[in-house]
Protein backbone atom coordinates (compact mmCIF):
# COMPACT_ATOMS: atom_id res chain seq x y z
CA UNK A 1 0.00 0.00 0.00
CA UNK A 2 1.25 3.51 -0.72
CA UNK A 3 2.42 5.41 2.33
CA UNK A 4 0.95 8.75 3.38
CA UNK A 5 3.52 11.56 3.05
CA UNK A 6 4.72 12.72 6.47
CA UNK A 7 3.75 16.15 7.76
CA UNK A 8 7.10 17.91 7.44
CA UNK A 9 8.25 21.42 8.29
CA UNK A 10 10.34 23.23 5.66
CA UNK A 11 12.15 26.57 5.90
CA UNK A 12 14.11 27.98 2.97
CA UNK A 13 16.82 30.60 2.44
CA UNK A 14 18.30 32.10 -0.70
CA UNK A 15 21.97 31.30 -1.16
CA UNK A 16 24.56 32.71 -3.60
CA UNK A 17 24.96 31.31 -7.11
CA UNK A 18 21.20 30.81 -7.51
CA UNK A 19 20.94 28.15 -4.82
CA UNK A 20 18.22 27.53 -2.25
CA UNK A 21 18.93 26.11 1.19
CA UNK A 22 16.25 24.01 2.86
CA UNK A 23 16.00 22.97 6.52
CA UNK A 24 13.53 20.11 6.86
CA UNK A 25 12.12 18.67 10.08
CA UNK A 26 10.37 15.31 10.04
CA UNK A 27 8.13 14.38 13.02
CA UNK A 28 9.14 11.46 15.24
CA UNK A 29 6.14 9.33 14.26
CA UNK A 30 7.15 9.56 10.58
CA UNK A 31 10.71 8.53 11.48
CA UNK A 32 9.45 5.58 13.50
CA UNK A 33 7.08 4.55 10.71
CA UNK A 34 10.00 4.53 8.26
CA UNK A 35 12.05 2.41 10.66
CA UNK A 36 9.15 -0.04 10.83
CA UNK A 37 8.84 -0.27 7.07
CA UNK A 38 12.58 -0.76 6.63
CA UNK A 39 12.77 -3.44 9.35
CA UNK A 40 9.79 -5.32 7.92
CA UNK A 41 11.38 -5.24 4.48
CA UNK A 42 14.74 -6.41 5.79
CA UNK A 43 13.14 -9.16 7.87
CA UNK A 44 11.18 -10.43 4.87
CA UNK A 45 14.42 -10.86 2.92
CA UNK A 46 16.68 -12.04 5.75
CA UNK A 47 18.26 -15.48 5.57
CA UNK A 48 19.42 -16.62 9.02
CA UNK A 49 20.57 -20.09 9.97
CA UNK A 50 17.80 -22.14 11.58
CA UNK A 51 14.98 -20.10 10.03
CA UNK A 52 13.22 -20.25 6.71
CA UNK A 53 13.84 -17.18 4.46
CA UNK A 54 11.80 -14.28 5.77
CA UNK A 55 10.76 -16.11 8.94
CA UNK A 56 13.49 -14.99 11.32
CA UNK A 57 12.29 -12.84 14.27
CA UNK A 58 12.66 -9.15 13.64
CA UNK A 59 14.63 -8.61 16.84
CA UNK A 60 17.18 -11.19 15.71
CA UNK A 61 17.43 -9.60 12.23
CA UNK A 62 17.90 -6.20 13.83
CA UNK A 63 20.63 -7.51 16.13
CA UNK A 64 22.42 -9.27 13.28
CA UNK A 65 22.40 -6.20 10.96
CA UNK A 66 23.31 -3.65 13.64
CA UNK A 67 22.00 -0.09 14.15
CA UNK A 68 24.40 1.55 11.66
CA UNK A 69 23.31 -0.62 8.72
CA UNK A 70 19.64 -0.20 9.59
CA UNK A 71 20.00 3.58 9.90
CA UNK A 72 21.66 3.69 6.49
CA UNK A 73 18.67 1.84 4.99
CA UNK A 74 16.31 4.27 6.72
CA UNK A 75 18.26 7.25 5.33
CA UNK A 76 18.11 5.83 1.79
CA UNK A 77 14.36 5.36 2.20
CA UNK A 78 13.29 8.57 3.92
CA UNK A 79 15.56 11.15 2.26
CA UNK A 80 14.20 10.88 -1.34
CA UNK A 81 10.60 10.95 -0.04
CA UNK A 82 11.15 13.95 2.20
CA UNK A 83 13.18 15.94 -0.36
CA UNK A 84 10.57 15.33 -3.07
CA UNK A 85 7.81 16.49 -0.72
CA UNK A 86 9.78 19.57 0.41
CA UNK A 87 10.46 20.64 -3.19
CA UNK A 88 6.80 20.19 -4.05
CA UNK A 89 5.53 22.10 -1.01
CA UNK A 90 7.83 25.06 -1.71
CA UNK A 91 7.31 24.93 -5.52
CA UNK A 92 11.05 24.62 -6.13
CA UNK A 93 12.16 23.33 -9.54
CA UNK A 94 15.74 22.07 -9.16
CA UNK A 95 18.21 21.96 -12.03
CA UNK A 96 20.41 19.37 -10.35
CA UNK A 97 20.26 16.74 -7.62
CA UNK A 98 20.05 18.31 -4.14
CA UNK A 99 23.06 18.08 -1.85
CA UNK A 100 21.61 16.58 1.36
CA UNK A 101 23.02 16.43 4.89
CA UNK A 102 21.25 14.31 7.51
CA UNK A 103 21.73 16.34 10.68
CA UNK A 104 19.63 14.18 13.06
CA UNK A 105 17.93 10.83 12.55
CA UNK A 106 17.13 8.51 15.45
CA UNK A 107 14.20 6.38 16.51
CA UNK A 108 11.67 8.11 18.69
CA UNK A 109 12.95 11.60 17.81
CA UNK A 110 12.22 14.13 15.03
CA UNK A 111 14.65 14.04 12.12
CA UNK A 112 16.41 17.09 10.75
CA UNK A 113 17.82 17.41 7.23
CA UNK A 114 19.58 20.21 5.42
CA UNK A 115 19.56 20.38 1.62
CA UNK A 116 21.05 22.72 -0.96
CA UNK A 117 19.62 22.80 -4.45
CA UNK A 118 20.43 24.86 -7.56
CA UNK A 119 17.54 26.54 -9.38
CA UNK A 120 17.21 28.57 -12.54
CA UNK A 121 18.38 32.08 -11.66
CA UNK A 122 16.35 35.24 -11.76
CA UNK A 123 17.44 37.46 -14.64
CA UNK A 124 17.15 41.20 -14.12
CA UNK A 125 16.98 42.21 -17.74
CA UNK A 126 18.47 45.45 -19.00
CA UNK A 127 16.38 47.84 -21.12
CA UNK A 128 16.94 46.89 -24.77
CA UNK A 129 15.62 50.27 -25.92
CA UNK A 130 18.31 52.07 -23.93
CA UNK A 131 21.27 50.19 -25.40
CA UNK A 132 23.83 52.57 -26.85
CA UNK A 133 25.59 50.73 -29.66
CA UNK A 134 27.05 52.65 -32.57
CA UNK A 135 26.60 51.26 -36.07
CA UNK A 136 29.93 50.23 -37.63
CA UNK A 137 31.25 52.09 -40.63
CA UNK A 138 30.44 50.36 -43.93
CA UNK A 139 32.38 52.65 -46.28
CA UNK A 140 34.37 50.92 -49.02
CA UNK A 141 37.44 53.02 -49.81
CA UNK A 142 39.39 53.16 -53.07
CA UNK A 143 42.28 51.47 -51.28
CA UNK A 144 40.04 48.54 -50.32
CA UNK A 145 38.87 48.24 -53.92
CA UNK A 146 42.43 48.23 -55.26
CA UNK A 147 43.46 45.53 -52.77
CA UNK A 148 40.56 43.36 -53.91
CA UNK A 149 41.45 43.85 -57.56
CA UNK A 150 45.03 42.86 -56.75
CA UNK A 151 43.82 39.69 -55.03
CA UNK A 152 41.72 38.51 -57.98
CA UNK A 153 44.63 39.13 -60.39
CA UNK A 154 47.28 37.55 -58.19
CA UNK A 155 46.86 33.97 -59.53
CA UNK A 156 47.73 35.38 -62.97
CA UNK A 157 50.84 37.22 -61.79
CA UNK A 158 54.22 36.63 -63.42
CA UNK A 159 57.04 35.96 -60.96
CA UNK A 160 60.30 37.47 -62.18
CA UNK A 161 63.78 37.38 -60.53
CA UNK A 162 65.10 40.87 -59.70
CA UNK A 163 68.44 42.30 -58.59
CA UNK A 164 67.42 44.73 -55.85
CA UNK A 165 66.46 44.82 -52.18
CA UNK A 166 63.49 42.78 -50.96
CA UNK A 167 60.20 44.67 -50.86
CA UNK A 168 56.72 43.94 -49.51
CA UNK A 169 54.91 41.57 -51.85
CA UNK A 170 58.10 39.96 -53.17
CA UNK A 171 58.88 36.26 -53.09
CA UNK A 172 62.20 35.52 -51.41
CA UNK A 173 64.22 32.31 -51.48
CA UNK A 174 65.85 31.83 -48.07
CA UNK A 175 67.87 29.34 -46.03
CA UNK A 176 66.45 29.23 -42.50
CA UNK A 177 68.05 28.21 -39.24
CA UNK A 178 66.37 28.48 -35.81
CA UNK A 179 68.27 28.64 -32.54
CA UNK A 180 66.91 28.38 -28.98
CA UNK A 181 68.85 28.19 -25.75
CA UNK A 182 72.13 28.26 -27.66
CA UNK A 183 71.20 25.16 -29.71
CA UNK A 184 70.14 24.74 -33.33
CA UNK A 185 66.63 23.24 -33.72
CA UNK A 186 67.09 20.67 -36.52
CA UNK A 187 63.36 20.26 -37.27
CA UNK A 188 63.08 23.96 -38.15
CA UNK A 189 66.03 24.12 -40.56
CA UNK A 190 65.04 24.83 -44.18
CA UNK A 191 67.04 25.23 -47.41
CA UNK A 192 65.90 27.22 -50.46
CA UNK A 193 62.50 27.91 -48.90
CA UNK A 194 60.22 30.27 -50.79
CA UNK A 195 58.42 32.83 -48.66
CA UNK A 196 56.13 35.70 -49.59
CA UNK A 197 56.78 39.01 -47.87
CA UNK A 198 53.13 39.58 -47.08
CA UNK A 199 51.27 40.27 -43.84
CA UNK A 200 49.47 37.23 -42.52
CA UNK A 201 51.73 34.81 -44.39
CA UNK A 202 55.18 35.31 -42.90
CA UNK A 203 55.96 35.74 -39.18
CA UNK A 204 55.82 39.53 -38.63
CA UNK A 205 59.24 39.69 -36.94
CA UNK A 206 60.89 37.78 -39.80
CA UNK A 207 59.13 39.84 -42.46
CA UNK A 208 60.30 43.07 -40.85
CA UNK A 209 63.87 41.73 -40.75
CA UNK A 210 63.89 40.66 -44.42
CA UNK A 211 62.51 43.89 -45.87
CA UNK A 212 65.43 45.73 -47.52
CA UNK A 213 67.72 42.68 -47.54
CA UNK A 214 69.70 41.75 -50.65
CA UNK A 215 70.89 38.42 -52.01
CA UNK A 216 73.65 37.00 -49.81
CA UNK A 217 72.60 38.90 -46.70
CA UNK A 218 71.64 37.12 -43.46
CA UNK A 219 68.99 38.71 -41.30
CA UNK A 220 67.92 37.67 -37.78
CA UNK A 221 64.65 37.97 -35.89
CA UNK A 222 63.90 37.16 -32.25
CA UNK A 223 60.55 35.44 -31.81
CA UNK A 224 58.61 34.19 -28.79
CA UNK A 225 56.88 31.01 -29.89
CA UNK A 226 53.35 30.15 -28.64
CA UNK A 227 52.79 27.66 -25.83
CA UNK A 228 51.14 25.17 -28.21
CA UNK A 229 53.88 25.34 -30.87
CA UNK A 230 54.50 21.93 -32.43
CA UNK A 231 58.24 21.77 -31.73
CA UNK A 232 58.80 21.12 -27.99
CA UNK A 233 62.21 22.85 -28.08
CA UNK A 234 60.44 26.09 -29.05
CA UNK A 235 56.99 25.88 -27.42
CA UNK A 236 56.58 28.88 -25.13
CA UNK A 237 60.21 29.88 -25.57
CA UNK A 238 62.19 32.64 -27.23
CA UNK A 239 64.16 31.70 -30.32
CA UNK A 240 66.26 33.37 -32.99
CA UNK A 241 65.43 32.87 -36.66
CA UNK A 242 68.32 33.41 -39.06
CA UNK A 243 67.44 33.74 -42.75
CA UNK A 244 69.98 34.01 -45.57
CA UNK A 245 68.56 35.46 -48.80
CA UNK A 246 69.40 33.34 -51.85
CA UNK A 247 67.06 35.02 -54.32
CA UNK A 248 64.43 37.75 -54.73
CA UNK A 249 61.47 37.53 -57.12
CA UNK A 250 58.91 40.18 -57.97
CA UNK A 251 55.24 39.53 -58.58
CA UNK A 252 54.02 41.42 -61.66
CA UNK A 253 50.22 41.58 -61.88
CA UNK A 254 48.58 41.68 -65.33
CA UNK A 255 47.21 45.04 -66.42
CA UNK A 256 43.48 45.33 -65.76
CA UNK A 257 42.06 46.18 -69.19
CA UNK A 258 38.68 45.51 -70.82
CA UNK A 259 39.71 42.04 -71.98
CA UNK A 260 40.84 40.96 -68.51
CA UNK A 261 37.73 42.53 -66.94
CA UNK A 262 35.56 40.41 -69.22
CA UNK A 263 37.60 37.30 -68.39
CA UNK A 264 37.47 37.87 -64.63
CA UNK A 265 33.70 38.51 -64.68
CA UNK A 266 32.90 35.51 -66.86
CA UNK A 267 31.73 37.80 -69.67
CA UNK A 268 29.29 39.76 -67.48
CA UNK A 269 31.22 43.03 -67.77
CA UNK A 270 32.87 44.20 -70.98
CA UNK A 271 34.70 47.24 -69.59
CA UNK A 272 37.08 47.93 -66.74
CA UNK A 273 34.76 50.59 -65.29
CA UNK A 274 31.79 48.20 -65.21
CA UNK A 275 33.88 45.48 -63.60
CA UNK A 276 35.31 47.86 -60.99
CA UNK A 277 31.79 49.07 -60.15
CA UNK A 278 30.64 45.45 -59.75
CA UNK A 279 33.55 44.59 -57.44
CA UNK A 280 32.88 47.71 -55.37
CA UNK A 281 29.22 46.70 -55.04
CA UNK A 282 30.26 43.21 -53.85
CA UNK A 283 32.58 44.76 -51.27
CA UNK A 284 29.82 47.09 -50.07
CA UNK A 285 27.39 44.16 -49.67
CA UNK A 286 30.00 42.21 -47.72
CA UNK A 287 30.78 45.26 -45.58
CA UNK A 288 27.09 45.75 -44.78
CA UNK A 289 26.71 42.08 -43.80
CA UNK A 290 29.80 42.22 -41.58
CA UNK A 291 28.61 45.47 -40.05
CA UNK A 292 25.20 43.94 -39.30
CA UNK A 293 26.84 40.93 -37.64
CA UNK A 294 29.16 43.20 -35.66
CA UNK A 295 26.24 45.34 -34.49
CA UNK A 296 24.24 42.26 -33.56
CA UNK A 297 27.12 40.93 -31.46
CA UNK A 298 27.60 44.35 -29.86
CA UNK A 299 23.88 44.53 -28.99
CA UNK A 300 23.98 41.10 -27.35
CA UNK A 301 27.11 42.06 -25.41
CA UNK A 302 25.53 45.33 -24.31
CA UNK A 303 22.30 43.63 -23.20
CA UNK A 304 24.23 41.01 -21.22
CA UNK A 305 26.32 43.72 -19.55
CA UNK A 306 23.17 45.70 -18.72
CA UNK A 307 21.53 42.64 -17.17
CA UNK A 308 22.14 41.02 -13.80
CA UNK A 309 22.10 37.28 -13.18
CA UNK A 310 23.85 34.91 -10.80
CA UNK A 311 25.05 32.02 -12.93
CA UNK A 312 24.66 28.65 -11.17
CA UNK A 313 27.79 26.50 -11.07
CA UNK A 314 25.65 23.58 -12.26
CA UNK A 315 24.95 25.25 -15.61
CA UNK A 316 28.60 26.25 -16.03
CA UNK A 317 29.70 22.67 -15.38
CA UNK A 318 27.19 21.41 -17.95
CA UNK A 319 28.57 23.88 -20.49
CA UNK A 320 32.12 22.74 -19.77
CA UNK A 321 31.10 19.07 -20.05
CA UNK A 322 29.42 19.79 -23.40
CA UNK A 323 32.52 21.62 -24.66
CA UNK A 324 34.78 18.80 -23.52
CA UNK A 325 32.50 16.22 -25.17
CA UNK A 326 32.55 18.17 -28.46
CA UNK A 327 36.33 18.44 -28.31
CA UNK A 328 36.62 14.71 -27.61
CA UNK A 329 34.38 13.82 -30.58
CA UNK A 330 36.33 16.15 -32.86
CA UNK A 331 39.64 14.61 -31.81
CA UNK A 332 38.27 11.06 -32.19
CA UNK A 333 37.17 11.85 -35.74
CA UNK A 334 40.81 12.71 -36.47
CA UNK A 335 42.10 9.54 -34.83
CA UNK A 336 43.37 11.43 -31.78
CA UNK A 337 42.82 10.93 -28.05
CA UNK A 338 41.80 13.63 -25.61
CA UNK A 339 44.35 12.67 -22.96
CA UNK A 340 47.16 12.75 -25.53
CA UNK A 341 45.94 16.11 -26.83
CA UNK A 342 45.97 17.64 -23.34
CA UNK A 343 49.38 16.10 -22.73
CA UNK A 344 50.59 17.72 -25.96
CA UNK A 345 49.31 21.08 -24.68
CA UNK A 346 51.07 20.44 -21.37
CA UNK A 347 47.81 20.70 -19.41
CA UNK A 348 45.93 18.49 -16.99
CA UNK A 349 42.14 18.15 -17.40
CA UNK A 350 41.75 20.31 -14.30
CA UNK A 351 43.92 23.06 -15.81
CA UNK A 352 41.97 22.95 -19.07
CA UNK A 353 38.67 23.26 -17.19
CA UNK A 354 39.97 26.15 -15.06
CA UNK A 355 41.10 28.03 -18.18
CA UNK A 356 37.85 27.41 -20.06
CA UNK A 357 35.57 28.21 -17.12
CA UNK A 358 35.33 32.03 -17.59
CA UNK A 359 34.33 31.60 -21.24
CA UNK A 360 31.80 28.88 -20.33
CA UNK A 361 30.28 31.13 -17.66
CA UNK A 362 30.03 33.94 -20.22
CA UNK A 363 28.20 31.65 -22.66
CA UNK A 364 25.74 30.54 -19.98
CA UNK A 365 25.03 34.12 -18.90
CA UNK A 366 24.46 35.17 -22.52
CA UNK A 367 22.01 32.30 -23.06
CA UNK A 368 20.14 33.05 -19.83
CA UNK A 369 19.77 36.72 -20.75
CA UNK A 370 18.63 36.05 -24.32
CA UNK A 371 16.20 33.35 -23.17
CA UNK A 372 14.69 35.75 -20.63
CA UNK A 373 14.45 38.45 -23.31
CA UNK A 374 12.62 35.98 -25.56
CA UNK A 375 10.24 35.04 -22.73
CA UNK A 376 9.47 38.70 -21.96
CA UNK A 377 8.82 39.38 -25.65
CA UNK A 378 6.70 36.20 -25.93
CA UNK A 379 8.81 34.84 -28.76
CA UNK A 380 7.87 31.21 -29.40
CA UNK A 381 7.75 29.93 -33.01
CA UNK A 382 4.68 27.86 -33.92
CA UNK A 383 4.89 24.29 -35.21
CA UNK A 384 4.14 25.56 -38.71
CA UNK A 385 6.98 28.10 -38.50
CA UNK A 386 9.40 25.43 -37.26
CA UNK A 387 8.39 23.13 -40.14
CA UNK A 388 8.94 25.91 -42.67
CA UNK A 389 12.32 26.71 -41.14
CA UNK A 390 13.41 23.06 -41.28
CA UNK A 391 12.37 22.88 -44.95
CA UNK A 392 14.36 26.02 -45.75
CA UNK A 393 17.46 24.78 -43.92
CA UNK A 394 17.23 21.38 -45.62
CA UNK A 395 16.96 23.06 -49.03
CA UNK A 396 19.95 25.33 -48.40
CA UNK A 397 22.29 22.77 -46.75
CA UNK A 398 23.76 20.04 -48.97
CA UNK A 399 24.11 17.68 -45.99
CA UNK A 400 20.40 18.05 -45.13
CA UNK A 401 18.92 17.88 -48.65
CA UNK A 402 16.06 15.40 -48.89
CA UNK A 403 15.86 14.97 -45.09
CA UNK A 404 13.24 17.61 -44.24
CA UNK A 405 10.46 15.11 -43.41
CA UNK A 406 12.84 13.01 -41.31
CA UNK A 407 14.02 16.07 -39.37
CA UNK A 408 10.46 17.24 -38.75
CA UNK A 409 9.51 13.84 -37.30
CA UNK A 410 12.57 13.46 -35.07
CA UNK A 411 11.90 15.05 -31.65
CA UNK A 412 15.55 15.90 -30.99
CA UNK A 413 15.97 17.57 -34.40
CA UNK A 414 12.76 19.56 -33.94
CA UNK A 415 13.97 20.86 -30.57
CA UNK A 416 17.29 21.89 -32.14
CA UNK A 417 15.72 23.79 -35.05
CA UNK A 418 12.99 25.30 -32.84
CA UNK A 419 15.63 26.64 -30.43
CA UNK A 420 17.70 27.96 -33.33
CA UNK A 421 14.69 29.71 -34.91
CA UNK A 422 13.70 31.15 -31.54
CA UNK A 423 17.21 32.56 -31.08
CA UNK A 424 17.08 34.15 -34.55
CA UNK A 425 13.72 35.77 -33.70
CA UNK A 426 15.16 36.99 -30.40
CA UNK A 427 18.07 38.65 -32.20
CA UNK A 428 15.72 40.23 -34.75
CA UNK A 429 13.53 41.64 -32.00
CA UNK A 430 16.52 42.92 -30.06
CA UNK A 431 17.78 44.73 -33.15
CA UNK A 432 14.32 46.24 -33.76
CA UNK A 433 14.05 47.58 -30.22
CA UNK A 434 17.56 49.00 -30.41
CA UNK A 435 16.75 50.80 -33.65
CA UNK A 436 18.03 48.35 -36.29
CA UNK A 437 15.67 47.43 -39.13
CA UNK A 438 16.90 43.85 -39.61
CA UNK A 439 20.05 42.15 -38.24
CA UNK A 440 22.18 39.55 -39.92
CA UNK A 441 21.16 35.98 -39.09
CA UNK A 442 23.76 34.25 -36.91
Amino acid sequence: MPTTPPSISVTTEQLPKSQVGMTIEVPADAVDATYERVLNRLASRAKLEGFRPGRAPRTLVEARLGPAAIREEVVETIVPEVIRQALQEKSINPIDNPDVEVVELERGRPAKLKATVSVMPEVKLGDARALDVASPNVEVTDEMLERRLDVVREPMAEITPVEREARAGDMVVIDVEVEAGGKIVPSETRSAMEAELKEGILIPELMAALLGARVGETRSATVTFPEDYGEPMLAGKEGTIKATVQGIKEKVLPVLDDALASQLSGGKHETVDAYRASVREQLEDSAKSLAAIAREQALVKALVEASTVEVPDTLVERELASHLDSLNRSLNSQGLRLDRYLEYLGKTPEQWIAEERPEAEGHVKRDLVLDEFGRRERIEPSDEEVNAYIEKEAADDDELKGRADELKRDASSRRFFAARLRRLRVLERLAELAGDVKPAAT
